[in-house]
């Protein structure tokens, strides 16, 4: 029973940011749970392509798209190649964004992030609508800057926190459908993404001090999470915000 609930096979569903960082351990992970998977990227042509040829040698059903959800061009490419096959679960793990401070960021910064990290979540839910199956699964990955301030991260910050509102609202709207809504959101992961901070190291070992295991979250872990919110036995979960961290942000 326990495996059942768990099992994704015959499944079909899409992974925005898929070929990179989290995105990337989450297409993986729900490939080799038995679902149909379709990861979607931008620009990274030669990461795609390895995880494709990864998953492919699993026996694993797993496609590719290149397109970018935060205009509606993208999004058009991105349905086209989807097609009308019912979905079962869409984890927008897609983001972007601009660091820095406040004061020296600008309307075209903001629009930039926001485009990707929470309107493309908006817009591609509201054109899945009709595909979504019933028990449908819909996962938007957040992070802590959402609720809590750091240092340069005011602009990401603020659009995963509207990300995160978001889903709410849509838990309690989607639900009579059948459509269960969350949010993921990780402690801090070694990924490519940490490269855009300026204060990079700083930030990581602040975090590993912050964590009670004393070390990052890994990306596996995430994608359990992930699994696990896609999975039948997550059933029960609508409007949560799954915090995967270890323990780190309840130190404070």
């Amino acid at each position: 029973m326990t495996d059942t609930l768990f099992a994704l096979t015959g499944k079909r569903m899409l992974v925005t940011g898929g070929t990179r960082g989290i995105g990337r351990a989450v297409s993986a992970r729900l490939a080799r749970a038995g679902a149909d998977v379709v990861a979607n990227y931008v620009r990274d042509d030669e990461a795609a392509e390895s995880l494709r040829k990864e998953i492919a040698a699993c026996g694993a059903a797993f496609e590719i798209c290149r397109a970018d959800v935060s205009n509606p061009d993208g999004t058009r490419r991105l349905l086209d190649a989807l097609g009308p096959a019912p979905l079962s679960a869409f984890v927008h793990c897609a983001a972007t964004g601009v660091h820095g401070a406040l004061q020296d960021l600008t309307l075209r910064h903001w629009d930039f992030t926001f485009a990707l990290n929470a309107r493309a979540f908006f817009d591609l839910v509201k054109a899945l609508l009709p595909q979504l199956a019933s028990g449908a699964s819909l996962v938007a990955v957040s992070s802590e800057g959402a609720d809590h301030a750091f240092p340069n991260y005011g602009l990401v910050g603020a659009s995963k926190g509207a990300l995160e509102a978001l889903c709410r609202h849509m838990a309690i709207e989607l639900a009579p459908r059948g459509i269960r809504v969350n949010v993921l959101s990780p402690g801090t992961v070694l990924t490519g993404a940490l490269d855009a901070f300026p204060d990079k190291d700083a930030r990581v070992r602040e975090a590993i001090a912050r964590s009670p295991r004393g070390r990052l979250t890994t990306v596996d872990e995430v994608a359990y999470a992930a699994h696990f919110l896609c999975s039948e036995a997550s059933a029960g979960l609508n409007g949560h915000t799954l915090v995967v961290d270890g323990g780190q942000r309840i130190r404070g």
